[in-house]
Parts: structure tokens; sequence; C-alpha cells
């Protein structure tokens, strides 16, 4: 019997030191212990959040992804869990214009550590070269950066707020701007867990000069090419074309499901015969359906050009910088590249 009795007294010592034990550990470091050792509970919004945070976390962080691979992000609904994951994180990463159902939940999730990439890099418009049809996402995009107006951000982030119909959200694509976005989120990595900063800046170091070389290899890679305008299904590669002096023609504006209209369509074949363009690309995650209908209306070839929103087995890389490589083959090719 006194056997018996004992074990609930040890069991509740025992769980009386555990909690001082895990309270103590609280107040010594921001970075509360979550069931994945002393992991830092990380939430990315999407997967070039995610990859940014697991690269740079490496090995002291657990990173959840909002977006299941296969979904295309600007579509995502969350549910109640998911919701509550935000919430216990201490750290989130995510990209504000994208997805509206993730910025309000981070809004109101009380989450000290929250990142907005967006902040960490300049935004631009890109509506010109779709002339007008850059429609897709704008209404979500504009209520995002009417509320970011009222925030602080750091300074010349170039935010335009939704005047011109929204900065372009797709900073990811160009390896210069993304490569800004790492620095800041290594920073503010080594802030929320200071115990872990040398090996955050020592990975924040290592993936920079990747993109750095990544960045040459597409402006060696795309010097000389006998066209420099493309075609796309989806326009989110406004910051790419800039960076390397191409011309991005969208058939639908930033929604990869957009359907053209016949008068958009009658333009695309005028400027792909002026512009010796060869071919349509469209993406993994959103229907080929238009592009391969635009291609046969006008004698093009299809191709794909990945916006890296997601990994998934179709994806021709297994990761950000393997897919930006089939990217730029891609395009390689597409545009006659000597």
């Amino acid at each position: 019997m006194n056997v018996r009795r004992l074990i609930p007294t040890t069991a509740v010592a025992g769980a009386v030191v555990l909690g001082l034990t895990a309270l103590s550990a609280c107040s010594t470091s921001d970075a509360a212990d979550g069931g994945n050792g002393d992991k830092l509970k990380v939430t990315a919004s999407f997967y070039p959040m995610q990859f940014l945070t697991e690269r740079i976390g490496g090995e002291h962080v657990a990173v959840t992804s909002l977006t299941k691979p296969g979904v295309e992000p600007h579509d995502l609904e969350l549910t109640p869990r998911q919701i509550g994951s935000i919430s216990e994180s201490d750290y989130v990463l995510y990209l504000k214009g994208i997805q509206p159902a993730v910025d309000d939940a981070i809004k109101q999730s009380g989450v000290k550590n929250t990142v907005d990439a967006a902040t960490l890099t300049t935004l631009e418009n890109h509506g010109s070269e779709v002339s007008g049809h850059d429609h897709g996402h704008e209404g979500e995009e504009e209520h995002g950066h009417e509320e970011e107006a009222h925030e602080e951000h750091s300074e010349g982030d170039g935010h335009n707020h939704g005047e011109e119909g929204g900065a372009d959200p797709h900073i990811w694509l160009d390896p210069v701007k993304y490569a800004e976005v790492a620095k800041g989120v290594g920073k503010s990595l080594e802030k929320a867990d200071p115990d872990h900063a040398a090996d955050y800046k020592k990975n924040t170091d290592a993936l920079v000069a990747e993109l750095g070389e990544l960045n040459t290899a597409y402006e060696t890679g795309l010097k000389n090419t006998s066209t420099k305008t493309f075609i796309t299904t989806h326009s989110a590669f406004g910051y790419l074309a800039e960076r390397y002096g191409l011309t991005q023609q969208g058939i639908a504006g930033i929604d990869p499901e957009a359907e053209p209209s016949p008068a958009r369509i009658q333009e695309i074949h005028t400027i792909a015969e002026k512009e010796k363009v060869t071919t349509v690309f469209f993406e993994t995650l959103a229907s080929d359906r238009t592009a391969k209908t635009l291609a046969k209306d006008t004698g093009l070839k299809t191709g794909v050009l990945d916006p890296l929103e997601g990994i998934t087995d179709k994806s021709q890389g297994a990761d950000y910088i393997e897919v930006m490589e089939s990217n730029l083959a891609a395009l390689q090719k597409a545009l006659g590249a000597k």
C-alpha cells in the first residue's frame, strides 16, 4: 500500500521540478520549449519562407509550413489547428500580400517574433508589361497593403500602398532580393534565439553566397539571347525579368487560374510574332489549359517556368536552388541563348 501511495507523490514532485526547470528555461531565453527538444518553433507561411528558415535555422529550428506541397498558396484557407499553431510559435516568417488568410491570422496571433519578408527588401509594381491585365489578386493585395500603410517599416522599403494596384509580392524569384530577405531573416533569428546567433550568421552567409552564384549564372546565361520577351500564364516573374533585362508578358495577370480575354490573346499573338517568342510558359501548381489553348492558337510551344510557390514531386528540382536552375535552363532554351 505504502509503495502505491508513494508513486503519485514522486510523480508530482517530479512534475514540480520539471515545471521549475521549464520556467527557468523560459526566463533565460525567449525561445520557449515546445516539445521539439529546445528547438525554436518556427512557422513559415509558404515554401519560399520555409526554405529560408530551414536553411538559416539549421538544426536549431523546427519549421512548420502553413501551405502544404501542391496547394496554390494564394488560395490557402487555414484550419483552426493551423491558426492555433501560429499562436504557439516562437517565430513566424510570412510575406504580406500573398495570402490574406495568413495575414489576418498572424495579426491576431500575438507572436512577438513575427517577420514580414516584404519589409526586408524593396517591393515594386509590375503592372505595366501586362498593360492593365494584372488584376488577379489585386483586391486582396490592395487590402493587404492598405493595412501595411499604418504599420512601421524599415527605411526606404519602397512599398506602394495599393494606389496603382498593389505592389508585386513575388520577390523570391529575384535571387538578389531573396538574398536581401535572407540577411534580414538571419538577423531576426539571431535576435529571437541569441544562444545560436553564431550558427544563424554562418548559415545566412553560406546561403547568401549560394544565391550570389545563382544570380551570376542568370546574368551570364541570359546575356546573349535572340529575344528578351517571354510569355507566362502567371505574372510572377516581374522582378526576375527586371533583374536580367527581360520582358514578361503575362497572359492573365497575377492570378494563375484567370482566363485571358480574346483581346488579350490577340495582343499576345501580335507580341509573339513581333518579338520572335517561341514558348508559352505555364507553372506546376496551376492548370496548363490556358497555356495549351494559347499555344495552339498562336503556334507556339509550351514549357514550364516554376514560380516556386511550393515543391512537389512534379517540381524540376528538390529545392529552391535546383528549381531556379531548371527555370534558367528553360528560359535559355525559350529565349534562344547563344
